[in-house]
Order: structure tokens, then sequence, then C-alpha cells
């Protein structure tokens, strides 16, 4: 079977001009297309074969959409998790933490909304059997739209260097323009169908936009359906006494309950938030791109109580410091955008999305909602406990307000992986790859390896290791030549790896490697903590927040 690439060119000497464009053009996109699904399909091989995160019950071959994290994978995960939680807490006076129960009383979630209207619109595709969210698609086809834009946009810009301007080239471009036009043309059509909730429209917008399966690549779609994503179980001795229980599907329900007993034991005042940490489970019938959406997952989200009428400028307050939070990694201000919601949440009167540039796109990573008081004021209808704030200063009561900031770990930890993930060529001919993990965020800091396994120098490193183990995570490595050792330690992210050799016997110095610039130099044994602990440590990541 001839490739793409030999069918175009075989026929475009008798296609027209602008079919012979378009092919070309669609040539390039399915060329860009398959290199970033080449790229994730590396970082996923890499996350298996170093450690990182496996297919649970990977013996039985793996249960869908669920993974567990291996001896690098944790420490990473809960150094992400270390950074939110003490820039959430560390860092701010009128913000505590709780550590919620995974189980809940059933009402909880009969008044949080989510037993009646917790659903997904899903499609099926008749030839591929596979189920898709059918927001998702449309989304997709409008991120396809802002591609052929970004695309022109660029082209031009590198063919006038400084004299482009892209504000006029977005005004007068004929392409621009009428992929901008095709663009908004189905923002508005797809947001009018989410917020009537028509689902006879979603799915001729499918239709219409020629949106094919990506594994049948065929259009044969079903209808749209709502699918509800509560786990249920059962809490009894026997089945027939027993009461359903809900596994949550977000963990805000659980600082919601607690309100009282936090506001009160705390002496919290307003504005005050709770932070939590934990695992939320859903029902997902879409579960692909690796960690990206999985059925069992951790959140790390903090709920922020204001006085009503100043909800709104505390949410673009959130959306600033949540922004700064992820740049504050070093991965690019370009690599961040600002998503506002299209269809409100039934709670909500703002809410917009952080996402990072994946190789499969720009994707959610962070939603920050304006919850209003919804949640507050429906718990203290079904439970029949009065949950207000008593306001000193107005000598008033009321419901509080409630800013959320929700981010996903694991999305978080895949956002990290794809744009840590390196191969590079060496000077040499060789080649390496390399995780340029932020050095806080690294699951091992420091590697110490003997030059050779004799002469006192495995001893030696030991030696250097337990003084510095008490104060980051350190790894000995004496197995395969000094070269290999740096390969791995380069492949699983350490920012720092020790030498230790004969001169060290004679002199205490060691060779420091430095990880990205692969930059070698001596120092003495005496310097090593003052030199590495200062990058490695979260606080060096906290210290750009202020």
């Amino acid at each position: 079977m001839l490739k793409r690439g030999p069918v175009i060119q075989l026929f475009c000497p008798f296609l027209p001009a602008g079919w012979a464009l378009f092919l070309t053009f669609a040539r390039k996109i399915f060329t860009i297309m398959a290199q970033q699904e080449d790229v994730f399909k590396k970082i996923i091989s890499h996350c298996k074969e170093y450690g990182f995160v496996f297919p649970s019950s990977d013996i039985y071959d793996g249960l869908g959409a669920v993974y567990d994290y291996g001896q690098n994978g944790v420490e990473l995960k809960n150094n992400i998790k270390q950074y939110w939680w003490q820039s959430m807490v560390l860092l701010h006076e009128n913000i505590v933490g709780i550590d919620a129960a995974i189980f809940m009383h059933p009402t909880v979630w009969k008044a949080s909304g989510h037993v009646d209207a917790f659903n997904d619109p899903l499609i099926d595709n008749k030839d591929s059997k596979k189920r898709y969210r059918a927001d998702v698609l449309i989304e997709d086809q409008l991120a396809k739209y802002d591609e052929k834009i970004d695309k022109e946009i660029q082209k031009a810009a590198k063919k006038y260097g400084e004299a482009f301007n892209e504000a006029e080239f977005r005004a007068t471009n004929a392409r621009v323009l009428e992929n901008q036009q095709k663009r908004d043309a189905l923002h508005e059509r797809f947001a009018t169908a989410l917020n009537n909730s028509d689902l006879a429209e979603l799915r001729q917008i499918i239709l219409d936009e020629e949106i094919a399966c990506p594994i049948s690549g065929t259009r044969n779609w079903t209808e749209v359906r709502q699918f509800n994503l509560m786990f249920s179980t059962e809490m009894g001795s026997t089945a027939d006494g027993a009461n359903k229980v809900y596994l949550r599907p977000e963990t805000a329900q659980g600082i919601f309950v607690n309100y009282l007993n936090v506001q009160k034991t705390g002496r919290m005042k307003l504005p005050f938030g709770i932070a939590q940490i934990g695992k939320a489970f859903r029902n997902e019938i879409v579960a692909r791109q690796f960690i990206f959406r999985m059925r069992e997952f951790e959140q790390m989200e903090m709920q922020f109580f204001v006085k009503p009428g100043t909800e709104l400028d505390w949410f673009s307050q959130w959306k600033q410091t949540r922004m700064a939070w992820h740049q504050a990694l070093g991965f690019g201000a370009d690599n961040y955008r600002f998503h506002d919601h299209d269809k409100l949440a039934h709670y909500a009167n703002a809410a917009t999305d952080i996402e990072f540039h994946m190789p499969f796109g720009f994707k959610e990573v962070e939603g920050i909602h304006s919850r209003t008081n919804f949640d507050l004021s429906s718990h203290a209808k079904y439970s029949g406990k009065k949950i207000e704030y008593f306001d000193p200063e107005s000598n008033e009561s009321y419901t509080p307000y409630v800013i959320e900031t929700s981010i996903g770990v694991d999305r978080m930890f895949l956002s990290i992986m794809c744009h840590s993930y390196e191969e590079q060529q060496l000077p040499d001919g060789q080649t390496r790859t390399v995780l340029h993990l932020p050095a806080a965020l690294a699951p091992v800091k420091l590697a110490v390896f003997p030059l050779t396994k004799k002469d006192g120098m495995p001893e030696k490193a030991q030696e250097i290791m337990n003084d510095l183990r008490f104060h980051f995570n350190c790894k000995y490595e004496e197995k395969d030549q000094i070269g290999k050792r740096y390969r791995r330690m380069d492949a699983i992210g350490c920012p720092f790896c020790v030498t230790v050799d004969q001169q060290t016997l004679e002199d205490n110095t060691v060779t420091l490697r430095e990880r990205d610039s692969m930059e070698q130099r001596r120092v003495h044994v005496s310097e090593l903590r003052g030199i590495i602990e200062d990058q490695v440590s979260i606080t060096s990541l906290l210290k750009k927040l202020l």
C-alpha cells in the first residue's frame, strides 16, 4: 500500500492547483500529528521502562484506565503534591488543610447534584465500537482550526521577521479570516447546544464537521446519550440490609461538609481557605491518552470562602496566583493558557481552565471556579443544619461564597513528563534520553558513584551518601561503566551526580556532574550539601511565588 505522501505526489499533476495545495497541506498536518503521537508513545514507554508508571494489575494484562505509580513515579508525584501543599498552606496564613474520608453519607451527593446530574454526553462509532465524549470531539475540532491559524501566523512571522505585524495579519489574511470565521461559527453553535443540553444538535455538529473516529476513520456515529459517572457500592453486613454509598467523584464535598468544623475549631475569619489532596473516582467510559483520564485519580483542591459580592474579584486573583504557580516550574509561558468555559456548571457564575500544551494539544490541568454559595446552601437544606458565617464587622450572618481551585495530580504529572522528555544528539554521535525535570521535583536529587568497585571507593561513596541522604533523596550506583550510569540517571531526571575516584581518597574532592549541561567540576565533599540543597528543595520553587 502506498503511503499518503507518494499518493499525493502521484496525483498532484492531474489535480487543480487548489486541490494540490490542499493535499500538500494535509500531508504536512498528518506528518505533524504522527510525530506528536510518536513522541507521546515514547513518553509512555519511558514511564514504564524507568519505573514511573505501570498498568494496574499488569501481570493480568492490566485494568482499563487504572495505573500504578512505580518507585520513581511516586517520588515525583509526592514532590508535586508537596509543592502544591506548601504553596497553599505554608504561604497563606488563612488557608488550612484537611483529609476527608472517601466514603460519605449518600445524601451528600444528592445535595451536591451529582446523583441527578453528573453526566457526560457520549457517542459511539459503530465501526470501531469505541465510545467518545461528544463535547471533546467538537473541542478537538475547534483546536484544529486554532492550529491552522497558528501555522499561518508562524509561517508569516518567519517570512517577514521583525517587520511582522500579527494583529494586522490576523485582520487581513484571507486564510486566517476564513478559518477564524469557521471556528467562531462552530464555537457559537457548540456553546448553544451545550447550554441547551441539545444532544441531537451535538451529534449534528459532529456530522456537519465531518469528524471521524480516530480508530476506524469513519463517520458512522450513534445518537448522543448521557452517561452517569458515579461509582456506587454497598455498605452493610448483608446485601439485603445494605445502604448504597458512593466513591466520591470529587474531593470538594468533603471540604464543604467540614466547613463548620474547620471554621469554629480554627476560629477562622473570612476570607479563608481549606485545602485537601485526595483520591476521586469516576466511571469514565472514555479512557485514553495514558494517565490523562483515569477512573481512579488524585485531586489537589482548595475551596476559598469569601464574602458575597467579592467573589469575582477573588476569582480574578486566584486565576493569576495559580498561573504563577505553574509558570514557576520554568516550562515557558507560551505552554499555558486560560480557557473560559462555554457552559457554566449549575453552581458557578464564572469558570476557567488552565490548559497546558501536551503532545496532543492544549489540555486542561487545572480548573478555577466561582461556585457561588450553592454547595453550602444545598448542604444546609438537606442536612437541616445552619451553615452560615457571622461577620463581626457588619454584624450580620450570611452563607459564604466559594472560589475553587482544583488540579489533577496525575494530569500535572503527565504535563511535567511531556515537557521534560528529550532525546538529545551529542557531539560524539551518541544519543541520550534525558528528563529535564525541575530539580525540586526530581525523584532522585543526587546519585553517588564509585568510579570502580575497589580501593576503598565504594566505602567512601557510601559515606558521602549516608551524610547527604538526610537532606534529600540520594541513590547509590556501582554497576556498569560511569557513562552508562550517567545515562540512567539522566533518564530518571536526576539533576546531580557525584563520582568518587582515586583523587577523592587523597584530597576529599569529587567530580560533580550537572544533568542539563553535563558540566563536570571538582568540588570538596564539604561543599556538596550547600551546592545541591538550595537547588533541589521545594523552597527554591516557593521563593518564585513571593
